[in-house]
């Protein structure tokens, strides 16, 4: 009896689509609302105003924005805090929870990718644009190389470190430190064509600054790679 007087109270959040004990299926109950997914994912690299979240994803109202916050917030995987004076500034935050979910979402990266319906041309926000960085990194290929690397893609700066065939990377402030590549590009189809469409350094048209060695900068580019593509199925094949 008491084991059906919890499963009750639990209704309230838990199983309130499917009515299954399935992870995988409270899983989507927690994260599985439209715009959930990317509203996690642009605060994966930190915390981010109201404002600044709705500009990341123009497709999104105030009203809808405002709702999976407060939906995310109610089960934990995303918190309020607010920056110290002289500026203070509320941000949403990601819990030690929320953060995570970083491996979750890049396997479903590599996973969906493969798919020959994914449009790589589409638009891509700097945060999931660097995050795909993380995501696509060829281990075996950035084996043993280590080098600092800032990205700048329109207004957005972040630092990154690649050792140990690792890549971290976090948000930077405008000044620059030092380091080994800079890449640059008003949008991140630039990195797109360089990093994944593997278009040379110098192709025409290839809208991407860099700063720091050419043969660093090929050696790093080099290191990442979509999965290949599945055939479609036989009723769409030519």
């Amino acid at each position: 009896m008491g084991l059906q007087k919890d499963t009750d109270v639990d209704r309230k959040q838990h199983g309130k689509w499917y009515d299954d004990a399935c992870g995988a299926a409270f899983a989507m109950e927690l994260i599985g609302e439209r715009w959930a997914l990317p509203v996690i994912r642009e605060l994966m690299l930190g915390g981010r105003r109201f404002s600044d979240i709705r500009a990341s994803l123009p497709g999104i109202s105030a009203k809808v924005l405002t709702e999976r916050l407060a939906s995310l917030e109610a089960v934990g995987i995303v918190t309020r805090t607010t920056l110290p004076a002289p500026t203070p500034a509320k941000l949403y935050v990601l819990t030690p929870w929320g953060l995570a979910l970083e491996p979750v979402m890049q396997e479903l990266g590599r996973w969906s990718v493969q798919s020959p319906e994914h449009d790589p041309q589409l638009p891509l926000t700097p945060v999931s644009l660097m995050l795909s960085f993380r995501t696509m990194l060829d281990r075996d290929a950035a084996r043993g190389m280590e080098a600092t690397v800032r990205f700048e893609v329109g207004a957005d700066r972040f630092d990154a470190e690649l050792s140990g065939a690792e890549l971290r990377i976090m948000r930077a402030p405008p000044e620059r430190a030092a380091a080994d590549l800079v890449f640059r590009a008003a949008k991140g189809i630039a990195y797109l064509r360089a990093f994944y469409g593997k278009q040379p350094l110098d192709a025409p048209g290839l809208a991407l600054e860099v700063e720091g060695a050419r043969a660093l900068a090929e050696r790093f580019i080099a290191c990442f790679h979509l999965p290949a593509k599945r055939p479609p199925p036989p009723d769409k094949q030519a």
